[in-house]
């Protein structure tokens, strides 16, 4: 069955997506928003650890479902898993409008100048597809600043030199220090170190018409009660919804983007709530779906043109697949530095970021967000014991004394850590699923080491009485900070899109999510891929000749 004729269509109502369908609505485009999820509700997922956390034990509350949903994950030995959303090794990404804003920790971080040009400034890594972006922090630093007050962003660099030059302040205030951030910011200086406030999409005060942030700890991994958590869902959805030019339609799972014998995209086949099937045509398609799900559609979309898949001409679709390798350390202070108010992460140092000598970009570090009792039976020391009565006692005993620091680091990119899709394998639509194959890049495990030493120097410094890292492991990296899988470049044999997310060879076709990365800093990607969504939006905006496009 057919829809009427719509100007775009935008596939999932994520970061990118949000932005890319509120920016074109208020340019006077008709915009029919898909997403598979439905609209969050605090009631449904409130602060039950066990239940409602993003990464839960009993389910998985922001989509999808395990009942309908699951990949294909290569072992090592090549033999295939079939996996669930709510586990680990799937890399979910939430399924509902808002997708990872709903639930995300919130940190809101510009990569840096050099994040841009990795190649030209540390040159060819073995085995890697590093490479620069086609963009530069240069030509998104206007669009980062829309994200920050459009979004809402609280957060003060006056104590960081290590940031891109930036032409306004923050809109919103920093959050203040909490009592192990003090000390964070204490012993980090007496080293020479930089520490700052961790730039925040949640409010610090009144903003936008939502509430200042109640500080409850049950923060990151869920959703805000109260709304000052700043989400597509809340902020540029609401807007594009608005101007009466939008829809979102939800319980919608897109099968395909249908190209025409031209080489045009005529739109999308999606299932509706109810499993029935329908076709949206429209004059362009924005694909938002995350960098595994998005990969998915394009290789799922088959034509005469591309019977390898949607703008897949060179086999770059699904390559590349990143995410982000969490490193730090852990220590044991010898009185209570817990607090009760979240989100609990409060501050961060940049120092480490790139410049070390030796190795190949960097990451921040930072003290970490609350971890519930749960989540916090698996911070135990290299041999303690993870069951039984020493089990417990450590949880008694350390709960309220331990600090983590720890971040991502920028993980080098290769060719051979990838999506494809199942031959076999299908969901409950009957769509071929995911599957998931590859390694980490070696190096990452070199740099993770790096990093976790200085956390441990610092946590020393604080006079921790234990202390012990973070290991890394080789295994493939996707998870909430997916990207890199439909990467921009200016050369079509090399990359899937063009520096502004159209997809070579499909005039009509754009990406507007984490897909388009060349590589993923060593920051939470979150921010930038907002700052693309406008970027991308802005050329659409600018390029748009009625029903046609070029």
């Amino acid at each position: 069955m057919a829809k009427p004729r719509v100007n775009a269509v935008v596939v999932g109502a994520g970061a990118g997506g949000g932005i890319v369908a509120k920016e074109l609505a208020e340019a006077g485009l008709s915009v029919v928003f898909l997403e598979r999820g439905d609209w969050p509700r605090y009631d449904r997922h409130n602060d039950d650890e066990l239940v409602s956390q993003r990464t839960p034990v009993l389910g998985n509350p922001y989509g999808p479902d395990d009942a309908r949903y699951r990949r294909v994950v290569e072992n090592p030995d090549g033999s295939p898993s079939i996996v669930l959303p709510s586990e680990g090794a799937y890399s979910n990404n939430a399924g509902c409008v808002g997708g990872g804003t709903v639930s995300y920790g919130a940190m809101a971080w510009r990569y840096m100048p050099q994040d841009f040009r990795m190649r030209s400034t540390y040159g060819a890594v073995e085995g890697s597809t590093l490479e620069d972006w086609p963009v530069s922090y240069e030509d998104l630093e206007p669009y980062y600043e829309k994200a920050e007050y459009e979004v809402g962003v609280a957060g003060d660099y006056s104590d960081n030199p290590f940031g891109g030059p930036r032409k306004k302040p923050f809109p919103m205030p920093a959050f203040p220090y909490n009592k192990e951030g003090k000390r964070v910011v204490e012993a980090t200086r007496r080293m020479g170190l930089h520490p700052f406030p961790i730039p925040m999409l949640r409010n610090s005060v009144p903003y936008n018409g939502r509430p200042a942030c109640i500080h409850m700890r049950s923060c990151v991994g869920f959703a805000c009660p109260v709304d000052a958590k700043s989400g597509s869902q809340n902020t540029v959805i609401p807007r594009a919804l608005a101007t009466g030019n939008c829809e979102v339609r939800t319980g919608c799972v897109v099968a395909e983007v249908r190209v025409d014998d031209r080489g045009r995209a005529r739109g999308v086949r999606y299932f509706d709530s109810e499993g029935r099937g329908w076709e949206q045509e429209s004059d362009l398609v924005i694909v938002s779906a995350s960098a595994t799900e998005t990969a998915r559609l394009l290789l799922n979309s088959k034509s005469k043109l591309f019977p390898n898949g949607a703008g897949n001409t060179h086999d770059w679709v699904g390559r590349n697949l990143q995410g982000h390798g969490y490193v730090g350390a852990f220590g044991i202070a010898e009185d209570e530095v817990y607090e009760e108010a979240g989100p609990g992460a409060t501050v961060a140092f940049c120092d480490f970021n790139h410049g070390n000598a030796g190795l190949v970009g960097g990451g921040l570090l930072a003290n970490e967000f609350i971890a519930l009792p749960y989540t916090f039976c698996e911070v135990r020391p290299p041999g303690e014991p993870r069951w039984g009565k020493a089990h417990k006692d450590f949880q008694r005993q350390n709960y309220k004394r331990v600090i983590r620091l720890y971040g991502p680091i920028q993980e080098i990119p290769n060719f051979s850590a990838r999506v494809t899709v199942d031959p076999t394998v299908k969901d409950a639509w009957g769509i071929p699923v995911c599957r998931l194959s590859g390694t980490r890049h070696p190096y990452d495990q070199k740099l993770g080491e790096f990093m976790s030493g200085k956390a441990e120097r610092v946590l020393q410094e604080m006079g921790a009485i234990r202390t012990w890292r973070g290991r890394l492991g080789l295994g493939l990296s996707g998870g909430q900070h997916q990207a890199g899988t439909c990467r921009m470049g200016n050369d079509p044999t090399t990359s899937v899109t063009n520096r502004y997310g159209q997809v070579h060879d499909i005039d009509n076709l754009f990406i507007a999510d984490g897909s388009l990365h060349v590589s993923n800093g060593g920051f939470n990607p979150v921010l930038t891929i907002m700052a693309m969504a406008y970027w991308v939006s802005g050329h659409i905006v600018s390029g748009w000749k009625g029903s046609a496009f070029r």
